[in-house]
């Protein structure tokens, strides 16, 4: 569920963009419009998050971020080359950035809020590890070394009280 929201972040990252490109050059804010701009963008997008598997870390800013960015960037330039839309440098520019601010801005501002959440996972985990096996029988290599100095204190233990007898 999480992945959805990444991908939800995202693509309002990508309308933000759209909608604020079209209010600027004083285009109409319509849905058809709305749906042509984006539509390279939309699919560079999807195209990073299945790249990158953005299923497994959806909001996290290094590496699944940076490349579902770079990659939206990539594939949505390569699109508009494709069909003859505009890709001058100064757009290429202008597009990074704000998606760069849009796309990794949300996930900083996500990893920032959820810190103390995350940090009492760690916390309970370590706790659980600190007490020992969760529930398996088989015995590791420490358990081993525990078994055979127990053994060894208690047979020295044996001798001494056999010696004092």
């Amino acid at each position: 569920m999480r992945s959805v929201g990444a991908l939800v972040g995202d693509a309002l990252a990508v309308l933000l963009f759209v909608a604020i490109g079209l209010m600027q050059h004083a285009t109409p804010l319509t849905t058809s419009t709305v749906g042509l701009v984006a539509w390279p963008f939309g699919v560079g997008m999807l195209l990073g998050h299945l790249a990158i598997r953005s299923w497994r870390a959806p909001f996290s800013l290094w590496p699944h971020g940076v490349f579902i960015w770079a990659i939206t960037i990539a594939a949505a330039m390569s699109i508009r080359t494709l069909f003859g839309a505009g890709t001058e440098t100064s757009f290429i520019i202008v597009t990074a950035t704000f998606l760069a601010l849009f796309m990794l801005g949300w996930r900083a501002v996500a990893s920032f809020v959820t810190r103390r959440e995350r940090r009492e996972v760690i916390d309970a985990v370590d706790l659980r590890t600190a007490d020992g096996p969760t529930g398996t029988d088989a015995p590791d290599e420490t358990d081993e070394e525990n078994a055979s100095v127990d053994a060894g204190t208690a047979a020295a233990e044996d001798a001494t009280a056999d010696e004092s007898r």
